[in-house]
Parts: C-alpha cells; structure tokens; sequence
C-alpha cells in the first residue's frame, strides 16, 4: 500500500496530477479540495495516499489532509459508493462540510454535489452517521493536519479507538496541551468510560 507521496509535482490537470518521486511519476488522482491547494509546478508537495486496486485498474488517490483521504475511506466502504463519487463528494464539500451535514442529517448539502440524487444522500447519511469523527472544539471544524490535536486524534485511532471515540476524548482536554500529554490525558478519558 502506498500511504503517502512526497516528491516534485509535474503536472496538474483536474482531477488528475503527476507527481515525480525519486525518478518515478505517479499519476494520483485528487479531489478539487485539495487539487485548489496544491503548489505550482516543479515545488515539492506531499499528498496521504490511497491506493484502490480493482479488477481492470489501480488507482492511487491523493488527499491534502488525513482527515480527507480518512473522509474518503469511510465513503467507499459505502455500498454502492466508488471512488469517483466519494472524490465527487470531497470536491464539492469539505470534510468539516460533510461531518456537519452526517451530524444534522442534512440531505440539502448532499444532493448540490454533482452526481449525488436524494436517494443516495439519504444513503451517505444513514452509513455515515456515528462513523465520521466530530469537528475538533475550538478549531474551527477539523484540526489541521499536524496540530497536537490531530496528532493526539491519530494516535488514538492508530492505537484501535473509532474516531468517534477518540474525538470525544479530545473534547475533554485542556487547550495548550502537547501530544504527549493529550494522548496520556485522552486515554485516561477513555478509561474511564
């Protein structure tokens, strides 16, 4: 599995950009989210990485954050949701965007992505509900990548809590904490519950 690539980028051509790591370009697909934050050409940029392997064709995905590409595995464990309809859905709203609407049960948010009809936003939500992890207080929806709260909600994750679980736990710390003592103090949280 390839998780993450760090390398020059060569190419942008939506939804699509080639992206040279040591001598190998990769052809990584990207939701409009993140193709709008890339560099310019020839600057080095860094993309989490899902790899899809079907039948015909691999297909490697690349995403700005971990909460995207995290957004974008939850959506294709969907029944009858692919790849290119859950990267439709993270062009057309952020993963703050679709937690909300999962939250409020907001079908009006779905069905403006293109290609998403009332039936199947009806779907995404039932699926989603309980399975995306709520925004972070205080941050204004999702902790950016490599803050000490994403951090702290990464190593919860990694360590086997859902990112329910461990968002819940996160509520509960003091602000200014480092990561060290968040994981220690979230996981606390968690034994006590």
């Amino acid at each position: 599995m390839i998780g993450r690539l760090h390398g020059k980028l060569i190419s942008k051509h939506p939804p699509q950009v080639l992206v040279d790591v040591g001598g190998i370009a990769y052809d990584v697909d990207v939701p409009m989210s993140t193709f709008f934050n890339l560099p310019a050409t020839g600057a080095e940029v860094t993309l989490h990485t899902h790899l899809h392997v079907r039948e015909d064709a691999q297909v490697l995905y690349g995403f700005a954050t971990l909460e995207e590409r995290a957004a974008f595995r939850e959506l294709i464990r969907i029944s009858g949701v692919g790849a290119r309809t859950a990267l439709a859905v993270l062009s057309g709203m952020s993963v703050a965007d679709l937690a909300h609407a999962v939250a409020a049960q907001e079908t009006g948010r779905l069905v403006k992505v293109p290609g998403i009809g009332k039936k199947t936003a009806e779907r995404l939500l039932l699926e989603l509900k309980g399975r995306l992890a709520e925004p972070l207080p205080g941050a204004g929806g999702f902790a950016p990548a490599g803050s000490d709260a994403a951090d702290v909600l990464n190593a919860l994750v990694a360590l086997g809590y859902s990112e329910k679980e461990a968002s819940a736990a996160i509520k509960g710390l003091a602000p200014g904490l480092g990561v060290t003592e968040g994981i220690r103090a979230a996981l606390k949280a968690l034994a006590k519950s």
